[in-house]
């Protein structure tokens, strides 16, 4: 079966409808019959386990890969912004934005051209459909609107000859959103749009993205930007009572609201299977009744032998009676059986040492990247380090792991075991299977599969074969296995599940390891307990 794609015409109706959508990789089922309708001033963020389709449905409702199965219908106007930016790399800055202004500079002009000539009917309706759409793109204002989103995306000291190419992945990311903010399509669909983004930067994208009149869909990791900028949360990941507790997958509300309606609809489902469960062994131990169960320690008396012979008829027909409903009740209840809920993918390895390590810094100078002063982190204790994309973050991480050596200064790590979470993960044996690598690490203390880090079924892949996601969770678990005293986590929760990544930020809490972890997640920031270095852009020397 092939997809039906078809777009919205000027007097069709502009929701995005996504019926009946399916698709498999191999004999995978990524995607079973998802049915969505986003109409204009909604705002929808999918979110699910890595693997559930989420990048895969907005590649289908974009044009960018077939479907199995299944209808979407679009409004004409769609903007997209890819994981990767989606930008022609050959093209200039300049000419990116100069492409998102043309048509709103067209219709202007279009406008100027039409009023000279309003008493012919046909110009006068044409005129009247043009009006129409720059208003709704706020036409007049584009030039205006470019130069804010350039500024408040840092997108302002790129000279506009430079070429994407050029460009690092971030920058490139700005660029496209700065465009498509821009143009302000009717509808807009996201696959990751936080990526490479400051506090200002995604202030801004909420702030935008809730002032247009159109559609808004978005797959998103980032637990605060889901909370302030979407109307509803559709969750991908397969559940009997759905998301809504009816069945559906869709829940209208922002994602605190959400959080705490999936606990419940997971207690329902769980209640739901166990109630059913007992029902069905009652039922299945009335099939094995027996006479004995109808005239329980009942013997014949020498005068009534007959009466006993006559009654014992009737208790044979009453067992078999009892045998008959029973099994049709079987019948009926198996016929809608509730689905037992499958274990979640939960985190249950903790962060172990057999002491704390110690860190201090003296005058640390990374040339043109990092300038640290002064820093000194105790036994145990806790470092958040914030701040903006290109002040230092990480290579303050690497150079504590002694993986990059600094221009100038001391440094002074008391560790027996240091873990390392780069933001980059490569693995020197990529043929290795997960449970290869894990079990030649140094003394596991549980086995890989109890961790709750990989799902069963790829513990004997290829590690080359795995997502960036699931690559990260096995270093994670590699950390683990060997029980470092230091933690150096850089954007720990990058690439992971948003119900993995409060589990792991539970454990951190309670670890007695000392604890430096670089992050710009403000849902993790909020909530820090520790102690918060803010670092500021590295100036260039």
């Amino acid at each position: 079966m092939s997809i039906a794609r078809t777009t919205s015409g000027p007097s069709s109706a502009t929701s995005l409808v996504i019926r009946d959508i399916t698709k498999s990789y191999d004999t995978r089922v990524i995607l079973d019959g998802i049915d969505l309708t986003v109409h204009p001033g909604q705002r929808v963020g999918l979110v699910g386990e890595n693997g559930a389709g989420k990048s895969t449905l907005i590649r289908i409702v974009t044009g960018r890969e077939p479907a199995d199965g299944g209808e979407v219908v679009t409004p004409d106007d769609l903007g997209y912004l890819a994981q990767d930016s989606g930008l022609d790399l050959s093209a200039t800055v300049g000419q990116v934005l100069k492409e998102a202004l043309a048509p709103l500079h067209d219709a202007v002009r279009r406008l100027e051209v039409l009023a000279a000539d309003l008493t012919d009917p046909a110009v006068a309706q044409e005129y009247d459909d043009v009006l129409s759409w720059a208003t709704m793109h706020d036409a007049w204002d584009a030039d205006r609107r470019a130069a804010i989103a350039a500024q408040r995306l840092g997108l302002e000291k790129i000279e506009p000859d430079r070429i994407v190419s050029e460009l690092s992945g971030g920058q490139r990311t700005r660029l496209a959103l700065a465009a498509l903010l821009t143009r302000q399509p009717e509808c807009v669909v996201l696959d990751e749009p936080t990526n490479h983004l400051d506090d200002d930067a995604l202030d801004f994208l909420e702030s935008q993205l809730i002032q247009l009149p159109g559609i808004v869909l978005v797959a998103s990791h980032d637990r605060v930007f889901l909370d302030r900028a979407c109307t509803a949360v559709v969750d991908l990941d397969p559940a009997h009572l759905g998301t809504d507790g009816d069945g559906g997958r869709r829940f209208t509300g922002n994602y605190t609201a959400y959080l705490g309606h999936k606990r419940a609809s997971r207690r329902r489902w769980e209640e739901a299977f166990l109630e059913q469960q007992e029902e069905l062994n009652l039922l299945r131990a009335k099939t094995k009744t027996t006479n004995l169960d109808i005239a329980h320690n009942r013997g014949p008396r020498d005068n009534d032998k007959f009466i006993y012979k006559f009654k014992g008829a009737n208790v044979q027909t009453a067992v078999r009676h009892r045998i008959r409903d029973a099994e049709q009740k079987i019948a009926l209840i198996e016929r809608e059986l509730i689905p037992k809920p499958p274990a979640p993918l939960e985190f249950s390895g903790s962060f172990e040492a057999k002491q704390a390590g110690s860190v201090s810094v003296r005058d640390l100078v990374v040339r043109d990247r990092v300038s640290i002063p002064r820093l000194d982190v105790g036994p145990s204790e806790h470092l958040l380090i914030t701040g903006p994309n290109g002040c230092g973050k990480s290579t303050l991480l690497a150079v504590l792991a002694g993986r990059i050596a600094a221009d100038a200064g001391s440094i002074n790590v008391q560790a027996r075991r240091v873990g390392f979470l780069e933001q980059d993960v490569v693995f020197a044996e990529p043929r290795r299977t997960p449970r290869e690598e894990y079990d030649a690490a140094a003394g596991p203390l549980v086995p890989l599969g109890d961790l709750g880090l990989l799902h069963p079924r790829d513990l004997g892949r290829p590690i080359g074969d795995l997502s960036e996601g699931q690559q990260r969770r096995l270093t994670v678990a590699l950390i683990i296995a060997r029980q470092p005293d230091l933690l150096l986590l850089d954007e720990v929760t990058n690439h992971l599940s948003l119900s993995l990544v409060e589990e792991l930020e539970s454990a951190l809490v309670t670890t007695p390891a000392t604890v430096i972890v670089a992050s710009h997640d403000r849902w993790l920031r909020r909530r820090w307990v520790g102690t918060t270095l803010p670092l500021a852009a590295a100036v260039p020397r």
